[in-house]
């Protein structure tokens, strides 16, 4: 490893070649820049945070207790926030990612407004937020390096060599706040090439693993509403091939790819395939078309279309629209296909999105997937579309009734009540919701858990807390008691919020460039200097 010493060392060895022209530069004032900014392109980021992600899958075959996890984020400062954050609380940011959500970038982030989640924003908004996250990953890299070049400069003026060298270690030792991030490229926002080509934006911008679904892209909605409808799998396929061949292009080899099934809750397709031979993906996505069995032309009429289904002749179901439908309770077998086909056929990682969080009903679908693919493992979106609370008090009502405990005390319909919150029930399903990640990490087959939208939500949740208490009767108290004081108390660094903004690297860049005549904003007269014990 290379250490501060020695690439200060190389860097003075660099300069003094270049004569006496470039006297005026400080070589340790160079690798303190270098060592600030770590990830020069968007590419290296992708490199570094792909073979993580593989060291990760990894360490997860081996031990399913090695589960990461992830949150979703809107913003740059967010990410950067929940990343300071991890650091200080688990001292690592290891096995921790960063979720980015087309629901979120439809819903905050596009030009047009708030959108549904339904690929109607700009397609570029994707990449530019990947772009935004890392940039503000980076910038957490460069103050938290920035402290600790302070602490070692404090160190050589109190000639405290013992300091100075454990400030060094720490130098030499730090870890970056740059995390895998788990990118949604939607449906892929049109055609296989227009998948491929936003997908290098992405790539670009710093992306090692996307996410892409087999929903149709001009029909695409929220996982969680209905309406979905499913692409054939040579389809989906093709848009998988298009990723990866963007991943290769730009030398991310270890790239990963999700590939979501939304089969589970999709009853339509908007395209029948043409079989080529007997078994094939397209004759067995016909299979699932529902239908009447036509035996005669009679039974026909115009517009009419009828497909061979087996030894079966059916005019499939359409509604007015055009679109087909799927036989009832098919689901299942559709999403255990689709997954097999896409693990089969390029796809690293699975996604199923489920409409309750049930590990019984996860592990039955992983189950069947293992039987042909072994190795299968999911990405599983902790959603806070499902109801949590009711749905695992339900879970518990539903298992204690069927091993003959009494739950007379108890009405199904009603356990979201908060008459129930001091109950025994209510305090098994929190435990159960407690255990869910590790618990389905080791049951049924979850790499990685991640909540698509949860900072959309604390966001709200927060915001209405201080607009009641400011605009209320506690005023200027309602920020201090809320807000303030409790960022002193829990240690925040952004209470610092200068500082967090970057106020003294750019300080430090002053003095590098100009030496004793810079004008620094650090000063005696700084207000952040109330906080200078924290």
């Amino acid at each position: 490893m290379m250490t501060y010493k020695n690439k200060t060392q190389q860097v003075s060895q660099s300069l003094s070649q270049k004569g006496p022209t470039w006297a005026a530069m400080n070589p340790e004032y160079v690798v303190r820049m270098q060592l600030q900014n770590r990830f020069n392109t968007g590419l290296d980021i992708a490199r570094h945070t792909a073979k993580i992600m593989r060291e990760d899958m990894a360490s997860y075959d081996k031990d399913p207790a090695n589960y990461t996890q992830s949150l979703g984020c809107w913003h740059g400062f967010v990410g950067q926030q929940k990343m300071i954050s991890i650091k200080k609380h688990f001292g690592t940011t290891r096995s921790r990612y960063l979720y980015l959500s087309g629901w979120m970038v439809a819903a905050m982030r596009s030009e047009f407004g708030p959108l549904p989640d339904q690929s109607m924003h700009e397609k570029t908004s994707v990449p530019a937020l990947i772009e935004e996250l890392y940039t503000f990953l980076k910038q957490a890299d460069a103050r938290e390096l920035q402290h600790l070049f302070k602490e070692m400069d404090e160190a050589r003026e109190a000639g405290d060599q013992v300091r100075e060298q454990a400030v060094q270690q720490k130098i030499d030792n730090f870890e970056t706040h740059v995390v895998p991030i788990i990118a949604d490229i939607d449906a892929g926002f049109g055609n296989e090439e227009a998948t491929y080509l936003l997908a290098k934006k992405m790539i670009e911008a710093g992306a090692c693993c996307i996410q892409i679904e087999n929903q149709v892209s001009d029909a695409k909605q929220c996982g969680h509403q209905d309406g979905k409808v499913t692409v054939p799998h040579e389809d989906f396929l093709a848009k998988i091939n298009a990723v990866r061949y963007a991943f290769l292009e730009l030398g991310v080899d270890d790239g990963v790819i999700v590939a979501r099934t939304d089969s589970l809750g999709a009853g339509l397709t908007q395209k029948i395939p043409v079989s080529r031979s007997a078994g094939d993906l397209a004759e067995q996505y016909t299979a699932f078309i529902d239908g009447e069995e036509v035996t005669s032309l009679e039974q026909m009429k115009s517009g009419d279309m009828a497909i061979k289904q087996g030894d079966r002749v059916i005019k499939p179901t359409r509604l007015a629209n055009g679109l087909v439908r799927f036989k009832p309770n098919t689901g299942e077998d559709r999403v255990v296909l689709d997954c097999i086909t896409s693990l089969q056929n390029g796809a690293d990682l699975l996604w199923i999105e489920t409409e309750k969080p049930h590990i019984g009903q996860i592990a039955n679908l992983v189950n069947r997937i293992r039987d042909v693919v072994p190795s299968a493992k999911l990405v599983y979106n902790n959603s806070p579309s499902f109801n949590w609370t009711l749905n695992f008090r339900q879970q518990v009502f539903d298992a204690w009734l069927e091993e003959g405990k009494d739950v007379s005390q108890y009405q199904r319909e009603r356990l979201m009540s908060e008459d129930y919150d001091a109950s025994a029930l209510a305090e098994e399903a929190d435990e159960r919701i407690r255990r869910f990640q590790k618990d389905a990490a080791a049951q049924a087959g979850i790499f990685h858990h991640l909540i698509t939208l949860p900072t959309y939500h604390t966001a709200a949740l927060s915001t209405d807390n201080l607009a009641k208490d400011y605009f209320g009767e506690l005023g200027m108290l309602g920020y201090v008691r809320e807000v303030q004081r409790q960022e002193i108390r829990q240690g925040l660094a952004c209470v610092k919020h200068q500082d967090m903004s970057g106020s003294n690297i750019g300080d430090d860049h002053k003095e590098y460039f100009s030496g004793e005549q810079a004008l620094k904003a650090s000063g005696k007269d700084n207000t952040m200097n109330q906080f200078a014990a924290i």
